[in-house]
């Protein structure tokens, strides 16, 4: 990641618009601002910050009017760095890992917190899974399955109808036993 995606990420607002615009597919800044309840000057700046960092990108063809400005994210996957690609400022993306821990620490209590209604049977409804699999693979196999994987994702993402669909983190979490 460069280091204005880096500064772009770091801020907990703007990657709660990522993930927003992710599970619509696209929105316009006064109904995400209402969506997030953020006032909508505001957002209208961490939008911009976005687009110059490459997340998101403006949809005119799903404009209402010339004065209408629809976002959409950019879909690729994103490292924050690796041995190969150094990450571009070791504190902004020390800053960025630990909010999508955090992140991604809020997916795992919604799950927890509901998990215990489900399986006593007071919830019926399913809002979340937690399923524990352990697998031996190599390092080469493990980064095939995590492409695969991506895959999927996209395909379902490219499947959803934004209107009717409604928002589930998915969050893959994987660790070597050398950690």
């Amino acid at each position: 990641m460069s280091t204005e995606v880096l500064k772009a990420m770091a801020n907990p607002l703007r990657r709660r618009l990522v993930r927003a615009l992710s599970v619509a597919g696209y929105g316009r800044a006064a109904d995400l601002a209402q969506s997030l309840d953020v006032p909508a000057n505001k957002l209208s700046f961490h939008l911009r910050t976005l687009a110059k960092a490459g997340l998101i990108e403006e949809a005119p063809e799903l404009a209402r009017d010339g004065r209408d400005r629809v976002w959409r994210p950019v879909r690729k996957a994103r490292s924050v760095g690796s041995p190969q690609h150094p990450v571009a400022d070791k504190f902004l993306g020390n800053q960025v890992l630990a909010g999508v821990v955090e992140d991604d620490m809020s997916v795992l209590n919604r799950v927890a917190a509901w998990v215990p209604g489900y399986t006593s049977g007071e919830d019926p409804v399913v809002r979340g899974a937690l399923t524990d699999m352990r697998l031996r693979l190599t390092r080469e196999r493990f980064v095939a399955m995590i492409d695969a994987m991506e895959r999927v994702v996209e395909e379902f993402r490219g499947e959803q109808e934004a209107e009717d669909a409604l928002g589930w983190d998915l969050v893959i979490l994987a660790a070597s036993d050398e950690i």
